[in-house]
């Protein structure tokens, strides 16, 4: 499977723009998800009432996620289930494939998780020898063409319906057709076949309850009931921000996440498991883990800035509205976590170093924060992360300031702080603008001056401003009440 870097997000982005049939496949994201979201939220009485209350379950979550996670695992463990603590993907990783070898599996049954693909858990069970089967349609697409996600909610958005067709006749061997119930009854025949075979199911979880141990799943194609019910071993791994503190706050969160995310009232399943089945005749699996995973998040937490990217419940809905994202693609971002939203939260986990460009993927539009269900400031998060990068103390650790942008800063602040400093500033910069303005604007600087102010021809190589005002306004006004004393 080849994973495109972070490390190459500008190098990405260029080659996505060059792709017209990326950009069929994505012009639905604006013709589908954002109509229909904005057709189910017109359905609630108080949408704003609800996002203040999902961001105040939330930030009281965040603020006291000891006492909660705690509190989640003693009710969970009260019902059977066996909870584990991973620091890190390796050690998620490890948990699960010791559990799978002790239920003797080869095969497993996965359900849709953002969280098993950002520790890479497919890859460590193949090289265990386990096979891991997507069961989400969207998944299990993109698993036969060997690659990622490029939708936190929509994996395979990507992909033309054409294209999708070809793929199955190479890897399934149907005929080529593009009828697309022919398409998703052969990935039903197969996959059923599947769960009826699989040993082991391993999903995510959407919301874990601290008050009575329970984990709820959504879903809209049924595969993850089958996932979680029919193997005799049900393995769950969540992120420890997915905890909120009481039953009754799913009722808020049940009436944000559907609409954010696929412009829905609710999802057609809606499967909340609180512990084993309580009779061996029942149905549902013997046994059931939760892998509680860490991952960066704690790191996260620690700052009052940061902390609001754990908030984030993956509906997707900022990736639907970023302008950046609609020309990209999910891919270019080199991240399970893409648009936005991955924007701030992948250099979180993988660190500044690896992902510097990400925080910058983003115009600022604010389009991001305005459709967030859980009203996260996503432009505030990107400019913290970007100070953090031009400070480079995290993304360059050991770095020091250059000399040249410290002196430059200064003499900035110490015109712009003196009256006549500024106004010299003001006439000097009417003088020197003769070199780069072109038709009123000052636009692309050449390469002599490029040469001579590097900053200067960086910043104009993407961006036009107007030329400086031949005069200033305080210069005008002098101007008009000399002439009205003249009359």
């Amino acid at each position: 499977m080849t994973h495109l870097s972070s490390e190459t997000f500008g190098q990405n982005a260029r080659d996505a723009l060059r792709d017209p049939i990326l950009h069929g496949a994505l012009r639905s994201l604006a013709d589908n998800f954002v109509e229909r979201r904005r057709a189910a939220v017109s359905s609630v009485d108080d949408w704003e009432g609800l996002r203040e209350k999902a961001r105040a379950i939330k930030d009281e979550t965040l603020l006291h996620l000891d006492k909660y996670l705690l509190r989640f695992v003693e009710n969970a463990e009260r019902g059977g289930v066996v909870v584990h603590w991973a620091r890190d993907g390796h050690e998620a990783c490890g948990i699960v494939l010791d559990l799978v070898n002790g239920a003797e599996a080869k095969m497993v049954v996965k359900s849709k998780s953002m969280a098993t693909e950002e520790i890479h858990l497919n890859e460590a069970l193949e090289s265990a020898g386990i096979e891991p089967i997507e069961t989400d349609l969207g998944e299990w697409i993109i698993q036969l063409a060997g690659e990622t996600p490029s939708h936190i909610v929509v994996p395979a958005i990507h992909k033309t319906k054409s294209q999708i067709a070809d793929l199955f006749v190479e890897k399934v061997g149907i005929d080529k057709t593009g009828d697309v119930d022919v398409l998703t009854g052969t990935a039903r025949r197969i996959l059923r076949r599947k769960f009826a075979e699989a040993k082991v199911g391993i999903s995510g979880v959407n919301f874990g309850v601290a008050e009575t141990g329970t984990i709820l799943i959504l879903e809209n194609e049924g595969n993850i009931r089958m996932t979680t019910g029919l193997p005799k071993t049900h393995i769950a791994v969540m992120g420890i921000e997915k905890i909120i503190p009481k039953f009754a706050d799913l009722d808020v969160f049940l009436k944000l996440l559907p609409r954010s995310g696929t412009g829905q009232r609710l999802t057609a399943y809606q499967s909340l498991i609180t512990g084993i089945k309580r009779n061996t005749d029942d149905e549902g699996p013997d046994e059931i883990h939760i892998v509680l995973l860490d991952n960066g998040r704690s790191r996260m937490l620690a700052h009052p800035v940061t902390r609001q990217s754990l908030a984030c419940i993956r509906c997707g809905a900022c990736l639907n509205a970023c302008p950046v994202y609609q020309q990209v693609g999910g891919h270019a971002y080199g991240s399970v976590y893409p648009g936005p939203i991955g924007a701030v939260i992948t250099p979180q986990l993988i660190g500044i170093s690896k992902a510097k460009q990400l925080p910058y993927a983003s115009s600022l539009c604010g389009a991001c924060r305005e459709v967030c269900p859980v009203k996260i400031d996503i432009p505030e998060l990107l400019l913290h992360l970007r100070a953090e990068i031009a400070d480079g103390s995290r993304a360059n650790p050991g770095r020091k300031k250059q000399f040249g942008e410290m002196v430059a800063f200064r003499l900035y602040g110490a015109m712009w702080s003196n009256a006549r400093l500024y106004n010299f500033g003001t006439k000097a910069s009417r003088l020197m603008q003769r070199l780069i303005v072109r038709d009123g604007k000052i636009g692309k600087a050449g390469r002599f001056i490029s040469k001579v102010i590097p900053p200067l021809g960086a910043w104009t190589a993407w961006r036009d401003a107007p030329a400086v005002a031949p005069r200033t306004f305080r210069e005008q006004w002098r101007g008009k009440l000399e002439s009205n004393d003249g009359n």
